[in-house]
């Protein structure tokens, strides 16, 4: 069907030309057979058989090329050409705008042109295709602000990207009840991905790990006075989700809100804000401090000869020296150091009962 159409382009292509210029041919060359309307009508015939047996050669090849460039536009996402479209549309609008400075000399004023408009209408495609996802960030941008209490707009850092560990994690949801965190939330849809592949796992602890992700981003949604914004972009360059959302950080100048120790350590080597759980967690628990007094349980025994391991409420482990031989029993303990890290609070003890025999 393709070709046929092509055929038939060029058999009319063909005949227009021979109608406009094989009659002054043939009176440039003296040949006056036939006069009148009759030049005009074997013009027609004479150009469109010229035309079509010439296209024949090469028609099989512009038929492949066309199928290839439909092919590749099939599989390309619309936001992708539409983007390209745009930007080919504003390369050769400024193509137009600048061949109007050399309209007034000859031979340039047609070669520049046409330059200009093959280079910029692809340089404008080429740009409008590759940034389509910041431009779609902006967009986003626009957006969020909409969306913002006005009040919240003066802020420099104002969106709370979220990752997958800190939905799953949960806290996040009763941190924003307390009103600790401000702004919007916003939520990336290749974060939702991975959170549904989740919750669709065999696995079933990770399958329940992500079910719980899911039920809490709909509580923090709909019981929560907090913003929250489903980003739809993805850079799809880029492979790992934790690179996204370092580049996400940066389009829209937002912090990244996460528990993921390595991830932490990513953003703080580029430069990109962030608000780790587990920091904020240790920020706010009860000051230990060496030479305090201590009633603990010990549970097991440590890594180290004749260590035991107790826990305090809140999670805080507790490295108790010599403290193996009390395992199950609750004891008095003295703490000699507190040793502070973004994974968490360690805190070393040894019994009183120790440093009295001592």
């Amino acid at each position: 069907m393709l070709k046929r159409a092509f055929q038939i382009f060029f058999i009319f292509l063909g005949g227009t030309l021979g109608f406009l210029f094989i009659p002054s041919l043939f009176a440039k060359m003296g040949i006056e057979t036939f006069e009148g309307i009759f030049m005009y009508v074997i013009g027609i015939f004479l150009g469109a058989a010229i035309l079509f047996l010439l296209t024949a050669l090469f028609i099989d090849i512009l038929v492949g090329w066309v199928r290839l460039g439909e092919e590749f536009l099939l599989t390309i996402p619309v936001s992708d050409f539409l983007f390209g479209t745009i930007g080919m549309i504003l390369g050769l609008i400024v193509s137009t705008l600048l061949s109007q400075a050399v309209t007034t000399i000859p031979v340039v004023n047609f070669i520049v042109p046409i330059f200009l408009a093959i280079f910029l209408g692809y340089f404008g495609f080429s740009i409008g295709f590759k940034k389509r996802e910041e431009f779609m960030a902006i967009f986003s941008l626009s957006k969020l602000r909409d969306k913002a209490p006005k009040k919240e707009l003066t802020p420099r850092y104002e969106h709370k990207i979220l990752d997958t560990s800190v939905i799953i994690d949960g806290r996040i949801a009763d941190i924003c009840k307390t009103g600790f965190i401000d702004g919007i939330l916003v939520i990336p849809s290749f974060v939702l991905e991975e959170l549904q592949h989740i919750a669709d796992s065999s696995d079933s602890l990770k399958r329940n790990r992500g079910r719980r992700g899911l039920d809490i981003l709909n509580k923090i949604q709909k019981e929560l006075d907090i913003g929250v914004v489903i980003y739809e972009g993805d850079f799809e360059e880029v492979q790992e989700v934790d690179s996204k959302l370092i580049k996400l950080a940066k389009v829209l100048e937002g912090k990244v809100v996460t528990n993921d120790f390595n991830l932490n350590k990513v953003c703080e080597l580029q430069g990109v804000p962030v608000l780790n759980i587990n920091d904020l967690s240790n920020a706010v628990k009860p000051v230990v401090l060496p030479g305090e007094e201590l009633k603990v349980q010990v549970i097991k025994d440590g890594k180290e000869h004749n260590q035991g391991i107790a826990y305090l409420d809140d999670g805080t482990m507790i490295v108790v020296e010599g403290g193996r031989e009390f395992i199950g029993h609750n004891i008095d303990v003295a703490v000699t150091s507190v040793l502070q890290t973004s994974a968490g609070r360690m805190i070393f003890a040894k019994p009183k009962l120790l440093e009295k025999a001592l």
